[in-house]
């Protein structure tokens, strides 16, 4: 990832600090439904501004085409405050003289929240003059939205070329814990993907093979992989027009010397409901009018095992419909297994993606693993091995 500037190296008193953080909550009726951005964007906030900065907060909320009332971020300024514990101002302008006046106007150790960056189209554009109007808002800039860094725009790729540029404390975490997962890991390593279908993950799956010693398949897409080795699947959901990109992959990894690990029993039912009549058959064993909805428990206990050997997991996806009882069994079984080692301190647990992190919460560890990124679309393109323009022009 290179080398990069943190918060430790940045002289911060009295300076204006344009800070891109991630406020991008979700919401419903109007209603934020989960804080968890806002409370870990607070930890650099509040950072800068006990140093002494005057904090200029840059973000995004939804996808606006223009200017669209219904995205404003002027909703974030009170739950923000709450965060940090200290008044936040509000900007209805994002570039020009009045927003920049108001940035000149902070006192030391006070927060500017400005107005949706994404409401200007030059921002994913990355438009050069609208990265040197974000510019003038500061003296420094600070990227603490890994969750963006995927996205070379204004605000994350643009700005970073005009001002001296450091990691936020949330980009630092992340980094770090990413180069330790799969760029300097302990070994040995095992990634498990997880996820319905393997066309999303082709890149994923190529990237891994290539830099792990297991590699761990589940949810709908080893169904497309067990399809590929011969077996019936019933009514599974499966690609089967990939069975020769599965095979090619397979093939990969033993070339590779990287294990590849599909489940050998499955939980079957005839409806994808909660608690249909259901049963844990062996994978030579599918009726022809089920689907698969789980790995097996044989399976997930043969996993939760194979962690016991490994110093290092990259976690990725769901082993089954977790989100409906009681296929969320094999998950759960596998993720405690995971945190527990975590615990005792043998075991690296470096986990993110979207149903992953539910995933997760769902089965009580969220808190247990070493890092978990709720990054998404960025965690998943840092694990298909590809530069984020973001962290690339932080790099030293």
């Amino acid at each position: 990832m290179g080398s990069f500037a943190s918060l430790d190296e940045a002289a911060v008193a009295g300076k204006r600090v344009v800070l891109r953080t991630d406020l991008n909550v979700p919401t419903k009726d109007g209603v934020i439904t989960d804080l968890t951005r806002i409370e870990r964007a607070a930890t650099t906030i509040k950072e800068l501004a006990e140093k002494g900065a005057r904090v200029v907060v840059l973000c995004h909320f939804g996808r606006p085409k223009g200017h669209e009332d219904k995205y404003s971020q002027k909703f974030l300024v009170e739950p923000l405050a709450k965060a940090i514990g200290r008044p936040v101002e509000w900007s209805a302008e994002v570039i020009g003289a009045d927003a920049v006046a108001k940035s000149k106007l902070l006192p030391n150790g006070g927060v500017l929240l400005m107005e949706n960056v994404r409401f200007h189209p030059e921002e994913e554009k990355n438009d050069p003059a609208f990265a040197k109007g974000l510019a003038e808002l500061g003296d420094l800039y600070v990227n603490d939205a890994f969750s963006a860094a995927h996205r070379a725009h204004a605000s994350t790729e643009g700005m970073a070329k005009l001002l001296p540029r450091y990691a936020g404390r949330l980009m630092q975490a992340e980094l770090e814990a990413l180069g330790k997962a799969l760029e300097h890991p302990k070994k040995p390593v095992a990634a498990l993907v997880g996820g319905a279908k393997v066309s999303t993950k082709l890149d994923l799956l190529g990237n891994l093979v290539a830099k792990v010693d297991m590699l761990i398949i589940g949810g709908g897409m080893a169904n497309t992989f067990l399809f590929a080795q011969g077996h019936e699947v019933g009514k599974s959901l499966c690609e089967k027009d990939l069975a020769d990109t599965a095979r090619d992959i397979l093939a990969k990894a033993k070339a590779a010397n990287c294990e590849i690990v599909l489940p050998t029993d499955v939980v079957v039912a005839g409806a994808f409901a909660a608690h249909a009549p259901n049963k844990a058959v062996a994978v030579t064993e599918v009726p022809a009018d089920q689907m698969i909805l789980d790995a097996g428990p044989k399976s997930a206990a043969d996993i939760a095992k194979r962690l016991e050997s490994c110093k290092t997991l990259v976690w990725n996806g769901p082993l089954g419909a977790f989100e409906i009882e009681p296929f969320d069994a094999a998950t759960n079984i596998v993720a405690q297994a995971a945190a527990k080692l975590t615990e005792k301190g043998g075991l690296l647990t470096v986990a993110g993606g979207g149903d992953t992190v539910s995933a997760l919460a769902h089965a009580g560890v969220e808190d247990k693993f070493s890092y978990i990124s709720t990054a998404g679309g960025a965690f998943l393109e840092w694990l298909e091995g590809k530069e984020l323009p973001g962290v690339a022009a932080l790099s030293s």
